[in-house]
């Protein structure tokens, strides 16, 4: 019973009904206070739906428990840059979107990361977007904000496919203190662009992505790690 209702939990998350989820963790948690990984889902809920105040409380309740937890200590340390009101997340993907396609997909880390308190409302699976200027290719979320930008190498290429007609879909693949990486996927080719792929050297990964916080433990599977 516990483990059905996780999963839906799990599942109304990653399809962004942060209130439904909300409701079915609290009632998980009517039979069992202590399920950490169930708390963690309601600290994530609470974050999305804005209400930073519970979130942080909730995390702390997960740290008293186990001190050790590593989603509630990263949570705990991106929700210290925000305050009640601000949400943390921009628009989520889903787990299919990071399965990786030779020359079609590409994780980059990004250079001259933004401030914390942007890094802190960004979580895994958030969709973000490209802002060409100059030379260059900055990421950005979905309202404008700075978040870093492309190694010239392949902003410059993008830039010209871009403008043959290419489009794409970038994503937060990952975020810690000061480092940010990102999944790009073509997601338009231009019959103008031919046979030139958008990146080289790509290797098929499939990745199975569950964001952080919403799935059991025992059973989570990242992204690969960038360290």
């Amino acid at each position: 019973m516990v483990d059905n209702l996780a999963q839906k939990a799990i599942n109304e998350a990653i399809n962004g009904n942060w209130e439904e989820a909300l409701k079915i963790n609290l009632t998980i948690l009517k039979s069992n206070k202590k399920d950490v990984d169930a708390l963690n889902r309601l600290s994530r809920a609470y974050a999305e739906l804005g209400d930073i105040p519970k979130a942080k409380k909730i995390s702390n309740k997960v740290l008293k428990i186990d001190p050790l937890n590593k989603i509630a200590l990263r949570c705990c340390d991106k929700y210290k840059d925000l305050k009640k009101g601000d949400t943390n997340r921009s628009h989520s993907a889903s787990g299919a979107s990071f399965i990786e396609e030779p020359g079609k997909t590409k994780i980059v880390p990004l250079l001259h990361v933004g401030g914390e308190k942007i890094l802190a409302k960004l979580d895994a699976g958030d969709e973000v977007k490209l802002n060409p200027h100059g030379h260059r290719i900055s990421i950005v979320t979905i309202d404008g904000k700075y978040i870093g930008r492309l190694p010239d190498d392949i902003g410059a290429k993008l830039k010209k496919l871009i403008k043959m007609g290419n489009e794409y879909q970038i994503l937060i693949k990952s975020t810690k203190t000061k480092q940010v990486s990102v999944f790009i996927r073509e997601t338009k080719s231009s019959p103008k662009v031919g046979d030139i792929p958008s990146f080289t050297g790509e290797k098929i990964d499939y990745v199975s992505f569950i964001a952080p916080g919403l799935a059991p433990n025992k059973d989570r599977i990242m992204p690969p790690s960038e360290d």
